[in-house]
């Protein structure tokens, strides 16, 4: 079990996600906006970095398991101003993640798309509806927090079937057994791998 907080980064609104993964069951625990009402750019990244600090800390301070970060990266905007001041709102998420000790990994927006939608040119109202179905939610939740939980899904996607393929190489040469068509790893073996 695994705690994943996703992050879509934004100058003025940084949409956040936090979802509890159980194998292939993944739950909805919490998402949000983080306002930035300001037109000063330091004001901004300090807001984006405190909001952040304070809701991982709330979620470290309840959680049982580890907690995993992932975060959409910059695209190549038409605007480089534009561009420059997303990159910065990203760098102030990802300092206040790295700053609590959790590990992040970094997605492309086609990648979220993709592990979400099944398609990587999918809309945000495509985004927030496949969200909504994925954990089962009743109330469809605004566009920057559901891309944000749409960045933990992707995340959750993408470490399953990371471990999928530790285990698989773990088999070639190892003690197993084929019960019912599955491949059953001694203790020792699934010791090893934790």
């Amino acid at each position: 079990m695994a705690i994943i907080i996703g992050i879509d980064p934004g100058s003025r609104m940084t949409g956040y996600g936090v979802i509890q993964q159980s194998g292939d069951k993944l739950t909805f625990i919490d998402a949000g906006t983080i306002r930035t009402d300001t037109k000063e750019m330091p004001e901004r990244l300090k807001r984006i970095f405190q909001g952040l600090t304070r809701t991982i800390q709330y979620h470290q301070k309840y959680a049982n398991e580890p907690i995993f970060a992932a975060i959409e990266q910059v695209f190549m905007a038409e605007n480089p101003d534009s561009a420059l001041k997303l990159g910065q709102a990203r760098g102030a998420a990802i300092a206040a993640m790295v700053a609590l000790d959790l590990e992040v990994s970094e997605y492309t927006a086609r990648q979220i798309k993709q592990a979400v939608c099944g398609y990587g040119a999918a809309a945000k109202e495509q985004v927030q509806e496949m969200v909504c179905r994925i954990l089962s939610l009743d109330i469809v939740p605004q566009a920057d927090a559901a891309d944000g939980l749409a960045c933990a899904i992707c995340h959750a996607h993408s470490s399953h079937s990371m471990n999928k393929l530790i285990l698989n190489s773990a088999l070639r040469g190892r003690s197993t057994s084929k019960k019912k068509g599955r491949w059953r790893l001694s203790e020792e073996d699934l010791a090893q791998l934790s």
